[in-house]
């Protein structure tokens, strides 16, 4: 292994990060245009039905998720976190050239929304077998009484990309007529992206490997231990594969509030684009400050109380916006819900990694992560976007918030506080 204590741990922190957040920001993306992109590749007389079609084609990259999180995840684990976090770059760049670059249904016919499909699912894949080797990258470069801070850094470069993937459509949309950001805009977005794929791949590459090779080689040897060893942690796996459900759900509904705000509050699209950018720059915020108190408080405090006041507070807030849709209260409003909603997961995902041994950490962490992304995040838009139809109410994306939070609450409280120190000293 190459010494960590040589390399900063800082740049090992933000150049593993920076990859996430190129890799978050192309998946992302994809949901803030996809009216336009539902023109491009699913053209139809009703604007449901080709919007519902573009959002299936997002959720399709849901369903190679937990194949990605299993094989990357492993792969983290037995040969080392770095190879697996240079592939799973590498299959996203692809992807997202692909995507950005393939001719329209009017040009192709058919072919065109194949293709975009399978890319997704490429993407899939690639996001799927992401986190986990750069969640347990970041646990195991970081010292005890600063792990907390430095995984805080994969919910933020998450939160990064959806702000920059925002502030692009918000310049995008001001600088663009709608005829052109339908036909071609949206492309110049995927490509941004795009452009930042050699800088990732290169900064990867330069980290230090954690795992010890004689470590990871013995993993392939000793798998059914490693089996066993998951089984022991099953508590803590499946209060985490709820609380996943839970931040999922509002992570992805939150992304939809773009969409949520032309189509249904009818608003202006640079209004529309600057409310997910200043929710998730205000997102950007709360998860760092999430990861610094749960260095300094623990984790469980950090969980349960900021998630008991989201849960209070989210249906108020729709009703405010609902009622008065302006940009005082979709940018407050939708702001505090994403300050306040993004304190408790960076302390989850510090527990989570804490309680996994390290030669289970990167395949149990990408599986579970990926199988609840798969079974909550690809359908959460799907699921809004059905509620809005069928009930007429532009209150349903609350409802099912509301059954999120509370699901989400009731794990937290049942996870082990698992904070090795507190207050930042040994």
């Amino acid at each position: 292994m190459e010494s960590t204590e040589a390399f900063s741990v800082k740049r090992a922190a933000f150049a593993a990060t920076i990859g996430n957040m190129l890799e978050f920001y192309d998946f992302i993306t994809y949901s803030f245009f996809a009216i336009q992109i539902g023109h491009t590749f699913f053209p139809s007389h009703n604007e449901y039905s080709s919007l519902m079609l573009s959002l299936a084609t997002f959720g399709a990259g849901f369903v190679t998720r937990p194949l990605g999180g299993i094989v990357l995840g492993i792969y983290s684990d037995r040969i080392g976190r770095r190879p697996a976090m240079l592939l799973s770059f590498a299959l996203m760049g692809a992807a997202i050239l692909t995507i950005s670059l393939t001719p329209s249904y009017n040009a192709i016919g058919v072919a065109a929304p194949i293709i975009v499909i399978v890319a997704r699912m490429a993407q899939g894949f690639a996001l799927g077998g992401e986190v986990g080797p750069t969640t347990a990258y970041l646990i195991e470069i970081a010292p005890p009484e600063r792990r907390g801070l430095a995984v805080a850094w994969q919910p933020t470069s998450q939160e990064i990309a959806a702000t920059a993937g925002a502030l692009v459509g918000v310049i995008l949309s001001k600088s663009m007529s709608p005829e052109a950001l339908d036909a071609y805009g949206w492309r110049i977005a995927f490509l941004i992206g795009s452009v930042c794929l050699p800088f990732g791949l290169w900064m990867r590459r330069s980290l230090p490997e954690t795992i010890l090779q004689s470590e990871s080689s013995a993993g392939v040897v000793e798998r059914t231990s490693h089996l066993a060893l998951a089984r022991r942690h099953l508590r803590v796996i499946g209060l985490a594969l709820v609380i996943l459900a839970s931040g999922t759900i509002a992570t992805y509904v939150t992304q939809y509030m773009t969409t949520y705000a032309r189509n249904t509050l009818h608003v202006a699209a640079p209004l529309a684009f600057a409310v997910s950018l200043v929710s998730n720059g205000l997102g950007i915020a709360g998860a760092l400050l999430g990861g610094w108190l749960a260095d300094f408080m623990g984790r469980k405090p950090i969980m349960v109380w900021p998630q008991l006041i989201t849960l209070v507070l989210t249906y108020p807030t729709f009703l405010w916006i609902v009622h008065a849709p302006a940009a005082p209260s979709l940018l407050l409003g939708f702001g505090v819900l994403s300050l306040i909603g993004s304190l408790p997961f960076t302390a989850f995902y510090a527990t989570f990694t804490e309680a996994l041994p390290q030669n289970i950490r990167g395949g149990v962490f990408a599986t579970v992560y990926a199988v609840a992304i798969a079974s909550f995040g690809g359908t959460a838009q799907i699921v809004v976007t059905w509620l809005l139809h069928v009930s007429g109410n532009p209150l349903a994306p609350a409802w099912y918030l509301l059954f999120a939070a509370t699901i989400g609450l009731i794990a937290m409280s049942l996870m082990p506080e698992t904070a090795p120190v507190k207050g930042g000293r040994i």
